[in-house]
């Protein structure tokens, strides 16, 4: 299980005010391998996490990039999965090291839905010169993908916007966060929106999850109806909260933590693409959970 929550304003009208904030839960088993965020593709120009998985190595659940493209993805719950079928992981880095727009690639992608298990992509060009677009597709929903109005969202292992109660809840943890953004410091947003990530109460009881996933769902929903997963052998991996605030001379790509711990290391990387938002991404493993 997976959580995002995000908020985007391509206009806002203060200029404090943040064009997109993002905040994502990454729910693995703590066994699969992984390698923590880093900056990786030509001139290092991507930042994420990988799979390394051995048949799925180089996927990722959520990236950017520092020419304005963001992807992330969740699953959709099944019952039954399709072990053939492809990984859904590449869907991120494929959009992320290409140069197709958003809208274009969510077209190509939903004509060969049929080759992967249940997911839902959300793809954005993020840009201070043509103006930011965020789109989304669902394989379990409708044919075509759609490009999103401006507002806030919440996207967990059913269709964009299914309004199970963990995601009710966690979405207006979140808005409460991002309301005080103005007025906060970027370290003290961060401290809250990684709060919100790391709720565990469970929102029971949840009819919509347990029609969706069946009786793979039962055991274990105690712990799966709650924004932040925490069971033996699975859980809640990585807390990310990203944001991109009005165009600045000078953009910057950060990936810091709270607090370091042994074996995390801390990323910083400057660039010079005016073109291109500021970014705040904070990918980096759940505290005392396994690393993979």
């Amino acid at each position: 299980m997976c959580i995002i929550f995000f908020k985007f304003d391509p206009r806002p009208v203060s200029k404090n005010a943040y064009r997109l904030i993002l905040a994502a839960n990454r729910d693995e088993f703590y066994s699969r391998p992984s390698k923590l965020a880093d900056f990786w593709g030509n001139n290092n120009e991507i930042l994420s996490g990988l799979d390394m998985e051995e048949g799925k190595e180089g996927g990722t659940w959520l990236g950017i990039s520092t020419r304005g493209k963001l992807a992330a993805l969740t699953n959709y719950l099944q019952p039954q999965l399709d072990w053939q079928a492809r990984g859904r992981g590449e869907l991120v880095t494929h959009f992320l090291t290409t140069d197709v727009d958003s809208l274009s690639y969510l077209k190509k992608v939903s004509m060969e839905g049929h080759l992967y298990n249940g997911f839902n992509l959300i793809a954005a060009d993020l840009s201070t010169a043509k103006g930011d677009v965020i789109c989304y597709y669902g394989n379990r929903g409708e044919p075509d993908p759609i490009v999103l109005t401006p507002g806030t969202y919440g996207l967990s292992n059913a269709l964009l916007e299914t309004p199970w109660r963990k995601l009710c809840f966690g979405k207006q943890l979140f808005l409460e966060a991002v309301e005080r953004s103005q007025a906060l410091p970027k370290d003290v947003l961060i401290a809250n929106l990684l709060d919100v990530l790391n709720n565990e109460e469970a929102q029971l009881p949840d009819p919509a999850i347990e029609d969706q996933g069946g009786e793979y769902v039962q055991p274990v929903l105690s712990k799966y109806a709650a924004v932040c997963v925490r069971c033996p052998g699975y859980g809640t991996r990585y807390c990310s909260p990203v944001g991109a605030p009005p165009p600045i001379p000078c953009p910057t790509s950060h990936a810091r933590g709270p607090a370091k711990k042994p074996g995390v290391p801390m990323f910083h990387s400057e660039g010079q693409a005016p073109s291109s938002p500021e970014w705040i991404p904070e990918l980096l493993p759940y505290p005392d959970a396994a690393t993979g």
